[in-house]
């Protein structure tokens, strides 16, 4: 991702990308994640570092009174203006891209992105087929061309383009981009990072997580309270705004009630029975498609996990918003989002929000969980397979007089298991020993199993803590940010 003239980031992709160089022949792609997350920034910084020519050719957003001649007229309209060439505005798709066949040729390496790739097709049921023709029959065919199909809708691209078997033995590489890891995202606010209060750090990615477009927006001379209230609180403000235009952006299908189902997870995960619970409708196929679509959007995370006492799968699989600004913007944005455009919000501190240690804790444990891969080395489990990696719940048996637990993270290998605490609170006392050993001896482990403990917290550990030795791991989380 750019940051001024810097490019942050994405280097395995960028590696395996300039991978397909080396083999014979083009080489069709596809790129999917949640709109914001960098996608075409990605392509273009790829094209750039290879020499090579790119085209960019991007669909319009559909709307009331747009067809598929406009979508035609578009796609002709950017290509004239990157060739340079005037090209006629095409009948149908199949001609729009024996039309980009033609600039395909020649000497040298050329990037074809084809963005927003569910917007180009929205109106033409055969658009996914007549890209397999263009494939099949013309592009590949040259020696030095990459073509990406990419787009924020990941379902239409999984359906229409990865899982779709007229693709099999097409596709050279799936790109699925995610958030930037923690250390990545420290870098937005350069050489600052290392003299500002990691608290200040954690609060604003506890609000924007790792997407890279909300990331650029920061001020690193602004303080973390500053920034959020910036973006957050005031009218038009990124953060304010976005939420609208990314969701029904990346879901299509049912959005007021993918919305509903979406606002079911803000206080923590749920299953599908219970969301079908809360929303007073019939469990099944509805509630299971909307979770699934949000899963796809990269919006929502399937925590199944393993159970630690079977080593089989969890029964009941349940699921947790795992994007950090989604949960913000739903928990404080939204309720008083007129109120911020008219200019009446009054923004005092971050302290000064409701509940707000209660709910910046739940943002916290979920960026944790989310980059759980960063924990791993001080877990020394970098040479280990994992079987699981988190949040686990035990319900409690009344009947047989057996207590429940929670547990923030549950690391799992064929040998150990690991209950990981998550932590953010300005003071940590020996309570947090106690809370912990309390989930141990209610979780019964398999035999020939060890169980070992870990604390990521954020805030000031009472000496008392580290001294008893009771956790097996501990750390700091200005640690995973990569910060001294």
């Amino acid at each position: 991702m750019k940051m001024g003239n810097n490019f942050i980031g994405r280097e395995s992709e960028l590696e395996s990308l300039q991978g397909l160089w080396g083999k014979r022949g083009s080489s069709l792609v596809t790129c999917r994640g949640r709109r914001r997350i960098g996608k075409s920034r990605l392509i273009a910084e790829f094209a750039s570092r290879a020499g090579a020519r790119f085209i960019h050719l991007e669909g319009v957003r559909p709307q009331p009174g747009f067809s598929n001649e406009i979508e035609l007229e578009e796609f002709a309209r950017q290509l004239s203006l990157q060739v340079r060439t005037t090209v006629k505005t095409p009948t149908n798709w199949l001609e729009a891209f024996v039309a980009l066949d033609r600039f395909l040729r020649g000497k040298g390496k050329v990037v074809v992105l084809l963005d927003e790739i569910s917007w180009f097709g929205h109106y033409d049921n055969a658009f996914a087929s007549e890209i397999k023709v263009a494939w099949d029959n013309y592009w590949k065919k040259h020696d030095r061309a990459i073509v990406v199909i990419c787009g924020s809708v990941s379902s239409w691209i999984k359906e229409n383009i990865v899982d779709n078997g007229a693709f099999y033995g097409r596709r050279s590489m799936d790109i699925v981009l995610k958030e930037l890891p923690l250390d990545q995202c420290v870098q937005f606010w350069g050489s600052r990072a290392n003299r500002i209060d990691p608290r200040e750090i954690v609060d604003v990615l506890s609000v924007t997580g790792g997407v890279p477009r909300y990331l650029e927006e920061i001020n690193p001379s602004l303080s973390a309270a500053e920034n959020i209230r910036r973006l957050c609180f005031t009218p038009n403000g990124v953060l304010r705004v976005d939420f609208d235009e990314m969701f029904n952006d990346v879901v299509t299908n049912q959005p007021t009630f993918t919305g509903k189902v979406l606002r079911c997870l803000v206080d923590g995960p749920q299953s599908t029975v219970a969301i079908a619970e809360k929303l007073n409708v019939e469990k099944g196929g509805r509630v299971s498609a909307a979770v699934g679509r949000l899963v796809e959007a990269g919006i929502v995370s399937t925590d199944s996990g393993k159970n630690p006492e079977t080593g089989a799968s969890v029964k009941e699989r349940c699921f947790r918003l795992k994007d950090n600004y989604s949960r913000f913007y739903l928990k404080y944005i939204e309720p008083v989002k007129t109120t911020i455009d008219d200019g009446r919000y009054e923004f005092v501190s971050l302290e000064t929000l409701e509940n707000w240690d209660a709910v910046m804790g739940l943002q916290f444990e979920n960026m944790v969980v989310n980059n759980y891969g960063a924990l791993i080395p001080y877990l020394h489990l970098h040479n280990v397979l994992l079987t699981s990696a988190a949040p686990y719940r035990k319900s409690s048996v009344p009947s047989l007089r057996q207590k429940g637990c929670q547990i923030d993270l549950l690391i799992q290998s064929r040998r150990t298991t690991y209950i990981v605490e998550i932590k953010r609170k300005n003071e940590i006392g020996r309570d947090i020993i106690e809370e912990v050993d309390a989930k141990v001896r209610r979780l019964k482990a398999r035999p020939n199993v060890s169980v070992r403990t870990a604390l990521v917290y954020d805030g000031h550990l009472a000496p008392i803590v580290e001294a008893d030795g009771y956790f097996d791991a501990i750390v700091p989380f200005h640690k995973l940010l990569g910060l001294c």
